[in-house]
């Protein structure tokens, strides 16, 4: 009989463990090759895994709810022909209760999670195995782990963090019992309920959206600058060559691409926009990675992010930008597609809207929301003197951190990606 181990695969360098949310398949099923047989989430992103092979299911090994070192065995799949014959002696999803909670495939100091500290707090934040062996070891508290801001994925809890964390922390030291994030939460007001109301209880990522913009409202002290744009040669040129570029390219090219390359060219001329803040320190990132913000047929929203845009040419971006939407969609990111931001930008004007005041990105320092283009009235300076035209306008809006990224710069910041967008070229080739 021959029979094949389905691992938990590396799901990116930074991502050491996943957790199992449903099982597809049960034991007893076939399995075709690259059919997705369970559905995983690590602290970056919701995947499916597929099989490498195909076959029978034989055996769960862990149940939902569990989670497992990268490179551990989660399911045996029987790939031999006589495969139906050992379905009789598949093992029920039950007997998946014996397994151990961790797969040891790191060393087995890793594998200890405190018995106290469960992997979600009562407000329902994720914590990893390795995080929670930490925090035990260290002796701190849930109360405390709850107040320490994160940067993994939604506001998620790494080991840096956590290393940091204790890098600043005096001895004996523990948090505040006021500290942000626990106070946010013991303040919530009592909600009422009427006749006819109905409870919706938030999904899984709704969870952790709003756990990551409470800790970055928390966390860094939002300033919003804002600037109207005349966009009308970056309109006209798009509308002009947008089918050649169809044909030629194979694909779409929308107003986000533009948008991203002239952030990343403002990026380049003002860095220290694309920093992150560890305590009193400022790193400064040697990267321009920036993220945009995809709203899910959920309704619920993912920042992929598109690497080094500033060495990619304006095909590029739009290629990666179009791949990363279509893929966000159909939630087939990869954790990687989604880590490593250093700006984001998030287009309100997609919902009709004029402008936004976005929340910053955390560990990020700012985001730019882009509005709706609108045909309006606008001043022209010519050489025979001002004359009022019809013009493409579009309000942008910068909210930053008030630490590290001071009006002069923020507002800088904002008019200098304004002045390429301005600036245009109605001619330039693609």
């Amino acid at each position: 009989m021959a029979q094949f181990e389905l691992v938990m695969p590396k799901m990116g360098e930074s991502v050491a463990e996943a957790t199992i949310i449903k099982w597809l398949k049960k034991p007893g099923d076939s399995i075709e090759l690259d059919e997705p047989v369970l559905e995983i989430a690590t602290d970056k992103v919701d995947s499916e895994i597929p099989s490498p092979v195909a076959g029978i299911l034989e055996k769960i090994l862990f149940e939902e709810g569990q989670t497992i070192l990268v490179n551990g065995v989660i399911a045996i799949i029987n790939t031999s022909a006589e495969a139906s014959s050992a379905l009789a002696s598949a093992p029920s999803p039950a007997s998946a209760a014996k397994a151990p909670e961790t797969v040891t495939a790191a060393p087995s100091a890793v594998a200890a999670v405190s018995e106290s500290i469960g992997s979600k707090s009562e407000s329902g934040r994720f914590y990893s195995p390795l995080v929670r062996n930490i925090a035990k070891e260290e002796k701190i508290s849930m109360q405390e782990l709850d107040s320490i801001p994160g940067t993994g994925k939604e506001g998620r809890v790494t080991k840096d963090d956590l290393m940091n964390w204790l890098s600043n922390r005096k001895p004996g030291q523990a948090a505040p019992v006021s500290a942000p994030a626990v106070k946010a939460t013991q303040v919530a007001p009592a909600v009422s309920m009427n006749a006819g109301d109905e409870i919706i209880e938030m999904d899984r990522m709704r969870k952790l959206i709003a756990d990551h913009m409470v800790m970055s409202k928390s966390v860094s002290p939002h300033v919003t600058s804002f600037v109207e744009v005349d966009v009308t040669n970056m309109v006209l040129w798009r509308e002009r060559v947008k089918k050649d570029f169809e044909k030629r390219e194979g694909e779409k090219i929308t107003f986000t691409p533009i948008i991203i390359e002239a952030v990343a060219r403002a990026i380049k001329d003002l860095p220290m926009i694309n920093v992150s803040v560890s305590g009193t320190s400022i790193i400064k990132r040697k990267n321009i990675n920036i993220g945009m913000a995809t709203a899910l047929p959920s309704g619920n929203l993912i920042v992929p992010v598109i690497k080094n845009a500033d060495t990619l040419s304006l095909v590029g971006i739009t290629k990666s930008v179009n791949d990363l939407a279509t893929r966000a969609r159909a939630n087939k990111l990869s954790p990687d597609d989604i880590s490593g931001g250093t700006f984001t930008v998030t287009n309100v004007g997609s919902f009709g809207n004029v402008m936004g005041t976005p929340i910053i990105n955390q560990p990020q320092v700012a985001i730019m929301a882009v509005g709706v283009i609108k045909k309006k009235p606008a001043v022209l300076e010519t050489p025979q003197g001002d004359v009022i035209a019809i013009r493409h306008m579009m309000y942008c809006s910068l909210s930053y951190d008030h630490r590290v990224v001071d009006g002069s710069l923020g507002g800088s910041f904002i008019r200098k990606v304004a002045d390429y967008l301005e600036a245009f070229d109605i001619n330039r080739p693609f």
